[in-house]
C-alpha cells in the first residue's frame, strides 16, 4: 500500500536563534533518501525570549525565518526538494512549523489549529500548540494532528508534568483557520499579530465543529521537551560518576542503558497516567539534556570521547517523540497495514542550546482512518478520551493570552536592549518636554 512518510524533529532552542547552516547540516542527516519526508513537522520549545514569544508576531518573524532557512538549506542537500511551509503557530514560547514537499501542497484541504498554556496563570511559559491537517487521499481527507509541547520541569516535577498533560488534553479544542487549498508561496515569514489569526493566506470555508485531540478518524503524534527524568530528586557529588559516558561495553555502569532504566515516562506510560495510549520507538540514542556550557563550546571539536553534563541535573530523556497507533477497527478491516518507524534518533548537541534535537522517521499508510462502525471499540481513546474537553477552552485561553502580553510588554521593556532603549527615549522626551513648558511659563 502506498505510504506518507514523515519527518518530525523535536528541538528546545533555549530561547536563541538557530544556527542555520549548522541545523541544516544536521537534519538533512536524518531526512530520508533520497526523496526527502512528504510532511516535515517541527516541534520547537524555548522559540525565543519571554518577552518576544508573549508578544509574539514580528517579535518571531527572525526565529522561524532562521528555521525556514534551515530547511531550505537541508532539502537542498537531497538535491531537487522543496517544501512550503503551511502552518506555523505559536502559544507563548512552544511553537510549531509544518512543511509539505511543494508539489502536495495542493493536497492539504483544511488546517485547524488549538494551542493552550500550562504554566503559571495558564500563561503559554509552558503548553502545548497543535495542527489538523485534512490531507487529501482519493478525495477524501485523511486527518493528520501534530502536537508540539513542553511541561513542567525539575525532577520532582513528576506529579505536575502529568497534571500538565491532562490540562493539555483537555484545553486542546482545534477551530479552522484554513480551508481550501493552501498556497504554495505561503512562507514561515509572515506573522500575525493575533496568535488566533492565520499566519499563512487561505480562503475561507464551512465552519468545522470544535474537536478535542483525540477524535475517531485522526492519526495523532506527540513531539517535545516532555522534561520527564531519571530521578525525582537532585544529583549529589556522588552521583556525578554514574552519569553515563561513551561505552560500547553494555555491562559498564556507565552505558547509557543503565540510566534509562529510571526513566519517568517509560513508567508512567505504562501506568497510564500520562500521554495515555500514545507508544514511543525504542531509544538507542543517549540522554538529549543536560549538557555543560562547556559541551556547548566545544560542539564543532567534539570527539565523541565524552559526554560534558551539568552537574546540576540528571541527565535525562527530556525530548521525546510518541505517536498513536492505527485503531483496532483499521487493522480489523486490513491486517496487512502498519505504521513503520525508520529511524528514532537524537541529533548532535549545537551550540545554542542545552538539549540535543530528536528525529523520528516514520510512514503510515496513505489511507484515510474510516469511523468505527461499533462506537465502544473496545474503550479505544479515539472514542473514549482520558479526559473530557474543557468547555470553557476558548475564554481560559483568551485570558490567558491577555495576561501574556502584559507580561510580554513588561519583559520588553525590562530585559531587552530595544525595549530599555523605548524607555530611555520616552524618558529623555518627557523631560524635554517639561523643560520647554517649564521655559515657557516662566517666560
Amino acid at each position: 500500500m502506498a505510504a506518507l512518510a514523515i519527518q518530525i524533529v523535536t528541538f528546545n532552542c533555549a530561547r536563541e536563534l538557530v544556527q542555520p547552516e549548522i541545523f541544516a547540516r544536521h537534519l538533512s542527516n536524518v531526512l530520508p533518501k533520497p526523496q526527502g519526508p512528504d510532511i516535515l513537522f517541527l516541534s520547537l520549545q524555548e522559540l525565543g525570549p519571554i518577552a518576544y514569544a508573549f508578544l509574539g508576531g514580528s517579535f518571531l518573524v527572525p526565529y522561524y525565518q532562521r528555521l525556514h532557512h534551515a530547511v531550505r538549506i537541508a532539502a537542498s542537500m537531497l538535491g531537487d526538494v522543496e517544501y512550503a511551509n503551511i502552518i506555523t503557530r505559536n502559544v507563548g514560547m512552544t511553537a510549531l512549523m509544518v512543511f509539505a514537499r511543494k508539489e502536495l501542497v495542493n493536497q492539504v484541504e483544511w488546517i485547524e489549529t488549538a494551542g493552550v498554556g500550562v504554566g503559571m496563570h495558564e500563561m503559554g511559559n509552558k503548553g502545548a500548540v497543535a495542527a489538523r491537517i485534512g490531507y487529501s487521499v482519493d478525495s477524501k481527507a485523511m486527518e493528520l494532528t501534530f502536537v508540539a509541547a513542553h511541561l513542567a520541569p525539575m525532577e520532582n516535577g513528576l506529579d505536575r508534568r502529568n497534571e500538565d498533560w491532562k490540562n493539555i488534553v483537555r484545553g486542546l479544542g482545534f477551530s479552522p483557520v484554513e480551508q481550501g487549498v493552501i498556497a504554495a508561496r505561503a512562507r514561515a515569514t509572515q506573522a500575525a499579530t493575533d496568535e488566533d489569526r492565520p499566519l499563512l493566506p487561505g480562503s475561507s470555508g464551512p465552519t468545522i465543529p470544535t474537536s478535542g485531540l483525540y477524535t475517531p478518524t485522526t492519526h495523532l503524534f506527540l513531539a517535545g521537551d516532555l522534561n520527564y527524568r531519571t530521578s525525582r530528586v537532585k544529583p549529589t557529588p556522588n552521583d556525578y560518576a554514574k552519569y553515563p559516558q561513551p561505552t560500547k561495553n553494555t555491562a559498564d555502569p556507565q552505558y547509557y542503558t543503565h540510566l534509562l532504566q529510571g526513566d519517568q515516562l517509560t513508567y508512567e506510560l505504562k501506568a497510564q497516567s500520562t500521554c495515555h495510549g500514545l507508544q514511543e520507538a525504542p531509544i538507542d540514542f543517549p540522554p538529549t539534556y543536560k549538557y555543560s556550557d562547556k559541551a556547548r563550546a566545544d560542539t564543532e571539536a567534539d570527539d565523541g570521547l565524552r559526554w560534558d553534563w551539568a552537574n546540576h541535573r540528571w541527565p535525562s530523556w527530556c525530548d521525546r517523540i510518541l505517536y498513536l497507533d492505527l485503531p483496532r477497527w483499521m487493522k480489523d478491516e486490513d491486517p496487512s497495514i502498519e505504521i513503520q518507524v525508520h529511524g528514532y534518533s537524537a541529533l548532535p548537541l549545537m551550540s545554542t542550546s542545552d538539549h540535543r534535537p530528536v528525529a523520528l522517521s516514520l510512514t503510515i499508510p496513505l489511507k484515510p482512518i474510516p469511523p468505527p462502525d461499533d462506537e465502544d471499540a473496545d474503550g479505544d481513546l479515539r472514542l473514549h478520551p482520558p479526559f473530557a474537553i474543557d468547555p470553557q477552552w476558548r475564554q481560559k485561553r483568551a485570558t490567558a493570552r491577555r495576561k501574556e502580553i502584559v507580561v510580554g510588554l513588561a519583559a520588553y521593556f525590562a530585559l531587552t536592549w530595544e525595549g530599555r532603549g523605548i524607555l530611555l527615549a520616552m524618558l529623555m522626551g518627557a523631560l524635554s518636554a517639561w523643560a520647554i513648558v517649564k521655559s515657557m511659563i516662566a517666560t
